[in-house]
């Protein structure tokens, strides 16, 4: 959500990053206990630019993005995300709210959702990693909970799952 969750970026001046997922293996619903994965997801163009000059963001600002999640960087397509962020502190760090859903396809299927209060260095080059809350989910990943670290990886963002169900 969340970005992934998948990208989840900043506003005005801030970079917006990308949130990424690698392989996932095909795990009986059962294993939901224990059950690690990485993904990587790259963001669906909008084409709405991006452009990241400009004044900085301001309190109660919100914005949302898409990405699609690969088993590997360039690799199958095993389903997508999509995330919303509230700015609910300005300066240095600005601090996001998002909220997102992770929807995987094929074994194991169905959704993952997760939230974050995300600081931002103003002044940073690169979102650093960060860690994702899960909150829940359905179909193989019902009554899950655990994290989701999103780390920065070229055009991708790297997701590690860890489950608990």
């Amino acid at each position: 959500m969340f970005r992934s969750f998948r990208r989840i970026g900043v506003l005005g001046v801030t970079a917006v990053a990308t949130a990424a997922f690698s392989a996932v293996a095909a795990v009986p619903a059962s294993a939901a206990e224990g059950f690690e994965f990485t993904l990587y997801a790259k963001e669906v163009p909008t084409g709405q630019g991006d452009d990241t000059t400009g004044p900085p963001p301001e309190l109660g600002t919100s914005f949302a993005f898409a990405d699609d999640l690969f088993r590997s960087k360039g690799g199958d397509n095993v389903g997508r995300d999509g995330v919303s962020c509230t700015v609910v502190r300005t300066g240095n760090p600005n601090d996001l709210l998002c909220v997102g859903t992770f929807v995987l396809n094929g074994g194991p299927g169905g959704q993952i959702m997760g939230q974050t209060l995300l600081s931002v260095d103003p002044d940073a080059e690169e979102q650093a990693a960060f860690d994702i809350a899960v909150t829940g989910g359905t179909g193989d990943f019902k009554d899950a909970r655990g994290t989701i670290r999103s780390t920065p990886d070229g055009d991708f963002s790297r997701l590690e799952f860890h489950l608990t169900g």
